[in-house]
Order: C-alpha cells, then sequence, then structure tokens
C-alpha cells in the first residue's frame, strides 16, 4: 500500500511583523480518511488565542457541528513547550499562556465526498473548509494564502476557486471568501471555454471532472455543461461578474461520493455516485442547471437575512422559497429549452412536486416564508426523536418551484414572463450584490406586471398558502391537469414474516387512513374477514375497489388486536401531461403559447 504524502500549507496574515498564522495539512493517512494538521499562529498582544471549527457551511441552512470530527488537538509555544488548552464549548478551543506564537496539531477525520464535509483517501482529498479547518476569528478580515504540496506519483492536481499567485499559492482576500471555495485535489479531467461578457471582456467557465470515466465521455458531458450555461445566461441577459474572471464546476463522480449539489460564489460542487456511462450523463446534468442558476439567485441576488454568512450558528432566512425554489423551476426548464429535456418528458417531470405540495396538509400550518424557515431542521439535519413532516413541512425547493410555475403562466397570460421579472430582481439587486428583502420582491414584481398583480400573488400564495389555479394555467400553454378516479386508502405496506402487512408510512392528516386512526407500525391482519395470502399484492386489492367502498380492517397494535372501517376516497393525486397526449383540443395559440414558454423553435 502507498503512503499519500500530500501537503498543503496554509497560512494568514494580519500586516507586516504582526499577527499571523501559517498552516500545514499532510494526508499520509489518507487510506484513513485522516489528515494531520499543523497551525503556527503569532499573536501579538493577546493573553488568550482562541479557535474554532465552524458549526455551519455556506449554502447550508443547519448545523453540522464540525469540530466532532476534530481530535487529538495539542497546543505548543515557540520554544515547543506545550500549552493548556481550555475548551468553553464543544467547537472552541482556547490556548493560555503562550509567547505570542502558538503551534497546534490535530488530526481531522473525513469521509464524505459531498458539498458539505470532506473526504480523505487514496483517490482524493475533497474538502470543504469549513469542515476541514480551524480558524482564528480574531484574524477573520485578513488575507488568507494557500500553498499545495502535491505527490507527483498521483497526478493530483487543485482546483479550486482560490486564484492561483505566480509563486504557486492560492489565496483568500479573508476568512468568508475561504470558508466559501471547496478545493478538490484529484487527478482529474479539465475543460474549459470562454464566454462573452460585459463591454466586451470574456469569462472562464470550468468543468473540473472527477471520474472514472472516458476523455470522450467527459468532452460529450461538457457540451451539455456549455449549453447550460449559456441557456442560465440568456435569462439574466448576463454572467454574473465573477470575482476573479472565471468559474469552476468542481465535479466529482466516483463511487465513493455521495450524491449532492453546493452553490458557492464562484465555483459549485455537484457529486454522486453514477457514473457518466452509467445514467450520469443523463441525470447528473440537473445539478449542473440548479447550481449554476444560484450564481445569480442566492449568491448575487442574495437575501438580507443570509447576508453575512454566520459561522457560529444557523442561516436562517424566510426567502428560500425564492432562492432554492424559484431554482428549483428555472432547474428542469432550462434543461428542456436547451435541448437536453424534451417537453414531452419536461412536462410529465413536473408531476412528482404538484402532488407532492398540492396534497400536502402541511399548508394549513405554514406558508412559503414559513417553510422556509424550517431549513434548519431539514437541511441535512438529524434527529433521533421521530418527526411528523409528512403533515407538518413542504420542501422550500419543491413549494417555491411550482409557485415559480404558477408565477410564470399567471405572467404569460399578461404577455409578461418570469425571466424578465428574474431579471428585473438581478438587475436591482444582484448586480450591485444589494441584499432584498421578500418586501422587495414585492414591490419589483409590482413594478414589473402592476400592483394589483403583485398584491394578488403575494398576499394569496405568500403570505397566505392558497393554491393558485393550475387546470387554467396549464391550459394556456397546452398541458392537460388530470386527476385519477382511483380508489385511495393513505397507506403503504411492508410484508412481515407471517404474511400479514405492516403499515410503513406515516399517515397524512385527511385521508381515509387517518380518519380511520390507523398509525405507521400497525400490522393488517385481515381485510373484510379475509387474511391475505400474498400482502404484496395489497395495491391490487385496492385498485379493484369502488370510491366509497368501506373495508373493515383488523390489525394488532403493540401486541393489541383492534378493528376498524376505512371508507376508501378518490386519489387526489393528478397526472400532467401535454395536450395532444390526451382527448383535449390544441389550438395554434395555445401552442405558440407553449413554444414561447419552452423556447422551442
Amino acid at each position: 500500500m502507498k503512503i499519500l504524502g500530500v501537503i498543503l500549507i496554509f497560512c494568514f496574515s494580519i500586516s507586516t511583523n504582526a499577527q499571523n498564522s501559517t498552516y500545514q495539512i499532510s494526508f499520509e493517512n489518507a487510506v484513513h480518511h485522516e489528515a494531520q494538521i499543523q497551525a503556527i499562529f503569532t499573536a501579538i498582544g493577546t493573553d488568550t488565542l482562541s479557535l474554532r471549527m465552524s458549526r455551519s457551511s455556506p449554502g447550508r441552512y443547519a448545523l453540522h457541528e464540525f469540530a466532532k470530527n476534530v481530535y487529538g488537538v495539542n497546543a505548543f509555544d515557540s520554544k515547543g513547550k506545550r500549552l493548556n488548552i481550555f475548551r468553553p464549548n464543544p467547537h472552541e478551543w482556547q490556548i493560555v499562556g503562550h509567547d505570542n506564537t502558538v503551534k497546534i496539531e490535530y488530526i481531522l477525520f473525513g469521509n464524505r465526498g459531498d458539498g458539505t464535509y470532506t473526504q480523505i483517501d487514496e483517490t482524493h482529498a475533497h474538502l470543504n473548509m469549513p469542515a476541514t479547518f480551524m480558524y482564528a476569528p480574531a484574524l477573520s478580515n485578513q488575507e488568507i494564502k494557500v500553498r499545495f504540496k502535491l505527490r507527483d506519483d498521483l497526478n493530483w492536481k487543485v482546483a479550486t476557486q482560490l486564484p492561483k499567485a505566480t509563486d504557486g499559492s492560492y489565496s483568500a482576500p479573508n476568512l468568508s471568501y475561504f470558508m466559501d471555495s471547496p478545493t478538490e485535489l484529484s487527478n482529474f479531467q479539465l475543460r474549459s471555454f470562454e464566454v462573452a461578457s460585459e463591454k466586451g471582456t470574456k469569462q472562464t467557465i470550468k468543468l473540473a471532472l472527477h471520474h472514472n470515466g472516458s476523455e470522450t465521455e467527459t468532452d460529450a458531458y461538457f457540451e451539455q455543461v456549455k449549453k447550460v450555461v449559456l441557456e442560465e445566461k440568456s435569462i439574466f441577459g448576463e454572467l454574473p461578474r465573477f470575482d476573479f474572471g472565471s468559474y469552476t464546476f468542481l465535479a466529482c463522480y466516483t463511487p465513493n461520493a455521495s450524491g449532492d449539489g453546493m452553490e458557492h460564489r464562484n465555483s459549485t460542487i455537484v457529486t454522486s455516485t453514477r457514473a457518466l456511462a452509467n445514467g450520469g450523463m443523463e441525470r447528473n446534468i440537473g445539478t449542473v442547471s440548479h447550481e449554476f442558476f444560484h450564481a445569480w439567485n442566492v449568491e448575487r441576488i442574495r437575501p438580507k437575512s443570509l447576508k453575512p454568512f454566520n459561522f457560529k450558528k444557523t442561516n436562517m432566512s424566510g426567502a428560500l422559497w425564492f432562492a432554492e425554489g424559484f431554482t428549483s423551476y428555472y432547474t428542469n426548464l432550462v434543461l428542456c429549452r436547451a435541448g437536453l429535456m424534451s417537453p414531452e418528458k419536461y412536462v410529465k417531470s413536473l408531476t412528482g412536486t404538484f402532488n407532492y405540495v398540492w396534497n400536502s396538509p402541511a399548508r394549513q400550518f405554514f406558508n412559503p416564508i414559513e417553510m422556509s424557515y424550517q431549513a434548519p431542521f431539514v437541511d441535512a439535519a438529524k434527529s433521533v426523536d421521530p418527526v411528523n413532516r409528512e403533515n407538518t413541512f413542504i420542501s422550500y425547493y419543491s413549494y417555491g418551484s411550482v409557485l415559480g410555475l404558477a408565477l410564470d403562466l399567471s405572467l404569460r397570460e399578461k404577455s409578461l414572463n418570469l425571466d424578465d421579472y428574474m431579471k428585473l430582481v438581478w438587475q436591482n439587486y444582484g448586480k450591485s450584490e444589494t441584499a432584498y428583502t421578500i418586501n422587495n420582491l414585492e414591490k419589483t414584481l409590482a413594478t414589473y406586471a402592476g400592483k394589483d398583480f403583485s398584491n394578488g400573488f403575494f398576499n394569496s400564495f405568500i403570505y397566505k398558502s392558497e393554491m393558485p389555479n393550475y387546470k387554467h394555467l396549464f391550459s394556456t400553454v397546452g398541458v392537460a391537469l388530470h386527476q385519477s378516479a382511483n380508489p385511495y386508502i393513505g397507506i403503504e405496506i411492508t410484508p412481515t414474516e407471517k404474511k400479514n402487512g405492516r403499515i410503513s408510512n406515516t399517515i397524512k392528516m385527511n385521508t381515509p387512513a387517518y380518519k380511520a386512526a390507523l398509525e405507521k407500525g400497525d400490522v393488517i391482519t385481515s381485510i373484510n374477514g379475509q387474511a391475505f395470502e400474498d400482502i404484496s399484492n395489497f395495491k391490487a386489492f385496492i385498485a379493484k375497489q369502488k370510491v366509497g367502498a368501506t373495508l373493515e380492517i383488523a390489525y394488532n397494535r403493540f401486541g393489541v388486536s383492534k378493528t376498524t372501517n376505512v371508507t376508501l376516497t378518490e386519489n387526489s393525486n393528478y397526472e400532467i401531461k401535454l395536450m395532444e397526449n390526451t382527448d383535449a383540443s390544441l389550438t395554434t395559440k395555445t401552442l405558440d403559447n407553449r413554444k414561447e414558454w419552452l423556447k422551442i423553435m
């Protein structure tokens, strides 16, 4: 087994001959997912040096407590004398009694390759900075310099949004930018192209793809990435002004990665276990579309509630229905417009998200703003106690996505469109990086489409939880919304060893099963007095019943036998498809509206 000898040297500085910090990280134990990290801090004029690990990460909204993967922490002064370390809380180390120089050593464990965490192994060092480095809050506003020393025999290269200096080092203007700069060290394949920007300048779009596939596959995939970039640029009319003239997709499609996407100011992480040759060519591109749209919407069109990002606590915002949700609306729409998804497939793809939002009982508890407030509890956050999310939460990604769809189609009835509204928000707030409030979004819509229209949309669908008239809106672009007439009970079944059926889902409010007081974990033993020979036929059995039929269900709960009656209702799910694939008629005007919506030539 070869030992990896990757060295990273990292340094802060405040001013010449004043306070500074130097970091070095080595991956000799990469096979065990460990990194050995050293840091030397010069802290003049302070008795106590405070160091922290971040509790959150840019683009995420929950706490992640990165300190949990740090151990073997030691501190020394300039003469090698061991110093005392005081732990006031789980994510902070305070060093006292130093002689203005403190040397820190610690071991970092990292084994999750995604947009939030760090993964260290023999294939790559996938570094999310908040998950990797301790930082000194006193040095937050100072320039950071990083030097990577890589083993030549591994053919590793550096992919990062950090600019490279002539001496081979990389730098960040401050801690916030550094923490927002994920880095991939691997034998990746690099592609780039230039895109015209403002005033005749050009900016470079890069794809650093770490995968086990061929150069030919990388070329084909990069052609898709280019189409996405240009299509999204056309929506806003221009690229953002990237800080150093380039934007980098850090793509890692390997078996040891975890599926994810995470936006950053001048880069994004897109990870997946799917190889390009095994469905990734088609299925991974959606994450590229979503994350690059964030280069405008959330990175620069940024809600005031997320600025500046706080590394010590959760970052809560009521605008995620717009920042994440409207971005989600454009994710597949951009693929369709770019010719990477057929109109038929795009329209069909709306079905799952629409049904999820339309049928959720959670709208009686929270509006889209309040759903956004739930992000710290759901954004890769974990809890051991059961929660009632099926009844109380709708993802702000999905909720905002269907509202973005409704707003787009509603505007198109007025010979307007969501593209131009987004462009106006960009011009008013994003381009100048002026943080916005929800009230700003409402006023901008009033400027674009009229005060009555804006008031109607926000008062009904943002400040309240009402639903637009989707059947009418879909009909304006030649899309049919058809409700299933199948009988519905509201439970999912998992077979038991005794061929009974255990209810495996949380029961949604107002469903037949909910009204009959059935609960997750109940074991159904018979229906109408008959035991099932094969409980796997449960769905087929329900499908043969009639809407309005009443079933007597015997079940076991906590070892006690019970019975209840369930009256089947009509399935509230909808099918969404092109009108020409139904019996509905399609006029020339309606078809023209659809072509304009989907940019079909």
